[in-house]
């Protein structure tokens, strides 16, 4: 199996399935986890020197951290209801505690902080949506965490890539620390399928090719993208989510599209 592949496992204590660590990972910013809680079980955690982003990828619970709680949050059974979802954010230095109401799975989603904003809920509404490229390059983006939103080192987007077509392209990359004209973010995908039999493929390469690797990605499964060009195909017939974690140096999305690909961004009625 590649090295940038993680696959789930059976649930730990905590309902924890799936865990990326900057040790395991072999980088220092991004930590991802994937938790799938039965009503009734509860997730209790330290933030410690890190600040999180609790993405309700299924289900409802009540969420508690030392100052705030709330009630009731999540809305979407599926990720394929193309509806944006229910999220908290929770700095270092504080905790949180999630009691599932219903089965849920929840992204866990971590970084280092700085103690910078307090804990606060984000609504599906605060998540700014968007339609991003043309023809079989279109897919539909929900900005659950973007850098023109208070977090210290967090970026956190959802991307639904429609059957047959292309995301993460033209291929970008952002793995230089070169502002303002690349930032340099490590970065994981968390990948769902619809059905969930299927796959989506998924390309990390770097200019020189000393990494190029095509894996084949299964539901549940997540890709680190520690360095390189990453595009992603979704097959006909099969729908294909993923949850993207980022974090570096300096929070910004400064990219640069592959040279030989770059004139894609072009329109074909616009060529000439």
């Amino acid at each position: 199996m590649s090295r940038l592949i993680v696959r789930p496992h059976a649930p730990d204590k905590d309902g924890i399935v799936l865990a990326v660590s900057p040790e395991s990972a072999g980088w220092e910013y991004v930590g991802f986890e994937v938790a799938k809680l039965e009503a009734g079980q509860s997730l209790q955690r330290d933030t410690g020197s890190l600040e999180y982003c609790l993405v309700f990828l299924s289900g409802i619970a009540n969420v508690a951290t030392k100052e705030q709680s709330w009630d009731n949050v999540g809305e979407r059974m599926s990720v394929f209801e193309k509806i944006p979802p229910y999220s908290v954010y929770v700095p270092n230095g504080n905790s949180f505690e999630v009691t599932a109401k219903t089965a849920v799975e929840l992204a866990i989603c971590s970084a280092p902080g700085k103690g910078s904003f307090k804990a606060r809920l984000i609504a599906p509404s605060a998540s700014a949506q968007e339609n991003r490229g043309y023809g079989n390059l279109e897919r539909q983006i929900y900005n659950i965490l973007p850098e023109s939103e208070p977090a210290d080192s967090l970026l956190v987007v959802e991307v639904i890539t429609p059957e047959g077509h292309w995301s993460s392209y033209p291929p970008h990359k952002h793995d230089r620390d070169a502002m303002p004209e690349e930032s340099l973010l490590e970065e994981t995908y968390y990948y769902k399928i619809q059905p969930e039999q299927g796959f989506a493929v998924q390309r990390v390469y770097t200019d020189n090719r000393s990494l190029d690797e095509t894996l084949i990605v299964k539901n549940g499964e997540t890709v680190l993208v520690p360095e390189g060009y990453h595009p992603v195909s979704a097959p006909p017939g099969y729908e294909v989510y993923y949850l993207n974690v980022m974090a570096g140096p300096t929070r910004a999305w400064k990219f640069t599209n592959d040279s030989e690909h770059a004139w894609i961004m072009t329109k074909p009625e616009d060529r000439k």
